[in-house]
């Protein structure tokens, strides 16, 4: 029995805390304070609630009866979602409290519902703003520190469905299924449950994988019990992520039957897919099958996430894939069901945050080491999350949009952060990392997302660099990549902002003085990296200066992820671009906006994503007339097949010439080849110099250019 309807909320004082309930129950609509509002949802997306910081006061009248209940049935009420934290009363009496957002909170009210026939739910519910945010208390991600949302967004609410669910005397209060091995002959499936019995006696557990059935007696206490075991599947159906293989899912069951009865207590389904993990110096491997990870990071598809359809979640993973992607990095949050449901229908790998990003006070530890072994059982069983990771960005910097941000002023504080120990950095991440790897254990773990090495190992992790935008010059970038290698075993951010299509918010009818200072601080737009790099001075029109940072975004992009595919395995095991899409009206990295009408950067991606490219070291940005060049030629091929017979050529033209040249031979599968130079001495002829490359082979075609100026 889902409870939607009737909603009633009111800002929470101490007078009100009284009376509430009694109000509710005999005056059925309320006044007053009271105020309608939807559940699932965001209280900021009522009217009414608009401004408001909480706390809120929700409640809801109902009526509940079941005329023949079973002996022994039991009831439960499940909020599957609150932000952020809670405190639920079922007909005057406290039910019990809450905290996390992502996971499903059950509570039992047998004795409730048996009492009556009418009821009041009532809900405290808190998401305080976080005043501090070099030591934040809420494990809320980017919903509340984040520079592409309004800093000024409270996700408050009932974001998830509220329901009634009935059991017989057993029920399953956690399940957690995980597949840990998985070969062609066999695969290996860990299951555990937590159940509730409410008398001790026997009982027999009941799970089904595809065909295979697994059955077992268990004797079990009065109270909550914890179950494990294994399930072996032979000759299993592999899983594979899209650029490898099929996405065969297979439907999993668990149930759990008392002695002598004769229908089972309680019972879970799911899907799960079976296969294998590894990453090992940052190169992934699923299946034995190693696999370059060309991918982007992906905020909540909607600010307001209780808010999105099924549909415009299933379309970013769709998106993705269009763009030629084999991951999406879910960005320090946890999303919603139906976005891992789509991303495991289309072989689309995910890389899992932990929402933890940048600094959180001590005292979270322990929660968020009970939140961590809560994200293993809600996600756990889904193929397509890949990695984990603990905290993004471990470092206790302020950063405001809403200030006008500007990282060099951030820099001495930044490094320190990196190289020296911090609680965040040292503990928390340590602990949620552990939490992680012994409730999973089939999954790459990593403890924190863009540390640079530090001592004592000197190792670091994966890498974010925004060249051509927080720092230097965007052709820098390469020029790190040849000289410390070490740091572009996986890039995990990169990028620039580009102006969307859909600007309405940007008011463009003011050109050139726009509020920069309203756009900054609830659009996210950083004003100073854009006068260094696509100034607005220097556009006639919006739509002129729209096209330049959009074309400059894409320039960036295209560069950026060539390099990384040119180092595949040497030593980039992947890369992940920021961002993809945005939750809300902004000016970000993303490259599709927030109705999902793509820059040009989405464009500049799906071609430097395509599974077999031909490039070329890229030439400088300006050339002499008679200064030589020597430019290598790579093709990059993703296929598992050798390319035979391929032919590469190369075309450099200039006003009134052209030189030609052609190469042959075959594409090795999974590899990154050199296939020639260009060695030349640039012509006498001011202007544009253009290089064309084309690789024909078989069934695949392929283009690229790059171009420089020829002056003084």
């Amino acid at each position: 029995m889902e409870l939607a309807d009737g909603w009633q909320a009111a800002v929470a004082d101490e007078e009100l805390r009284r009376t509430w309930l009694d109000d509710a129950e005999q005056s059925g609509a309320g006044s007053g304070a009271w105020d309608p509002i939807a559940v699932p949802g965001h209280w900021r997306s009522s009217a009414a609630f608009a401004d408001a910081d909480g706390p809120l006061l929700y409640r809801t009248r109902f009526e509940h009866a079941r005329p023949d209940p079973a002996p022994g049935d039991r009831h439960w009420l499940q909020l599957d979602g609150l932000f952020y934290q809670g405190d639920v009363w079922l007909d005057g009496a406290y039910v019990g409290d809450t905290e996390g957002y992502f996971f499903p909170h059950t509570f039992e009210v047998t004795d409730a519902l048996a009492a009556r026939s009418e009821h009041v739910l009532g809900v405290e519910l808190a998401c305080a703003p976080q005043t501090d945010r070099r030591a934040k208390r809420n494990i809320t991600g980017v919903f509340q520190h984040w520079d592409c949302l309004d800093p000024a967004w409270n996700p408050g609410g009932i974001w998830r469905p509220v329901r009634i669910e009935r059991t017989g005397p057993i029920r399953i209060l956690h399940q957690r299924v995980i597949c840990r091995d998985a070969h062609v002959d066999r695969a290996v499936v860990a299951v555990r449950v937590v159940v509730d019995a409410a008398e001790p006696g026997a009982a027999t557990v009941r799970t089904t994988i595809g065909d295979v059935e697994h059955e077992q007696e268990v004797t079990l206490a009065s109270g909550e019990n914890q179950l494990e075991w294994l399930v072996t599947v032979p000759a299993p159906r592999l899983w594979w992520p899209r650029a490898l293989g099929d996405q065969p899912l297979e439907a999993v069951a668990i149930e759990i039957t008392p002695d002598g009865a004769d229908r089972p207590s309680d019972r879970r389904e799911l899907r799960t897919g079976l296969r294998h993990v590894t990453m090992r110096n940052w190169i992934t491997s699923v299946n034995g099958e190693r696999l370059f990870l060309k991918g982007a990071n992906q905020g909540p598809t909607r600010m307001a996430l209780g808010e999105a359809t099924a549909t415009e979640l299933q379309r970013d993973v769709a998106l993705a894939v269009e763009a030629g992607l084999d991951l999406l990095r879910i960005h320090a949050h946890i999303t919603r069901p139906e976005l891992y449901d789509a991303a495991d229908e289309a072989g689309l790998l995910l890389w899992q945050d932990f929402p933890l990003q940048w600094g959180y006070a001590r005292s979270i530890r322990k929660q968020a080491v009970r939140q961590a072994r809560e994200a293993v059982d809600l996600l756990g069983h889904h193929p397509s999350v890949a990695i984990w990771c603990a905290h993004n960005e471990p470092l206790a910097l302020d950063i405001d949009p809403r200030d006008g941000v500007d990282m060099s002023s951030h820099a001495a504080r930044f490094l320190a952060f990196q190289e020296l120990p911090t609680w965040n950095k040292t503990v928390l991440d340590r602990s949620v990392k552990r939490a992680i790897d012994k409730a999973d254990g089939s999954r790459p773990v990593i403890a924190h997302s863009g540390v640079l090495p530090h001592p004592p190992q000197l190792d670091g992790t994966d890498s974010h660099f925004y060249f051509g935008w927080y720092h230097g010059e965007e052709r820098m970038f390469p020029t790190l990549a040849r000289r410390t290698p070490r740091l572009v075993r996986f890039v995990s951010e990169f990028g620039a902002q580009a102006v969307p299509e859909s600007a309405d918010f940007m008011d463009a009818a003011r050109w050139p003085d726009l509020d920069w200072d309203r756009l900054a601080g609830t659009h996210a737009l950083q004003k100073g990296p854009f006068d260094r790099y696509v100034p607005p001075a220097a556009s006639p029109t919006f739509d002129a200066w729209r096209a330049a940072t959009q074309a400059y975004q894409a320039e960036l992009l295209k560069h950026h992820v060539e390099t990384l595919r040119r180092l595949k395995y040497r030593p980039t095991g992947g890369f992940a671009m920021f961002c993809f899409a945005d939750a809300h009206p902004a000016v970000t990295w993303s490259v599709l906006d927030h109705q999902r009408v793509p820059k040009a950067g989405y464009a500049a991606l799906q071609a430097a994503c395509r599974p077999v490219i031909v490039v070329a070291e890229r030439p400088p940005e300006r050339v002499t007339a008679g200064q030589p060049l020597a430019l290598d030629v790579h093709v990059v091929s993703d296929l598992r097949a050798e390319l035979p017979d391929a032919r590469i050529d190369a075309a450099l033209v200039w006003d009134g010439g052209r030189h030609d040249w052609h190469w042959g031979g075959a594409i090795g599968p999974d590899s990154c080849q050199r296939v020639g130079t260009m060695q030349f001495v640039v012509p006498d002829a001011p202007g544009a110099l253009r290089i064309d490359l084309t690789l024909t082979a078989a069934a695949h075609s392929t283009t690229n250019t790059y171009t420089t100026t020829i002056g003084p």
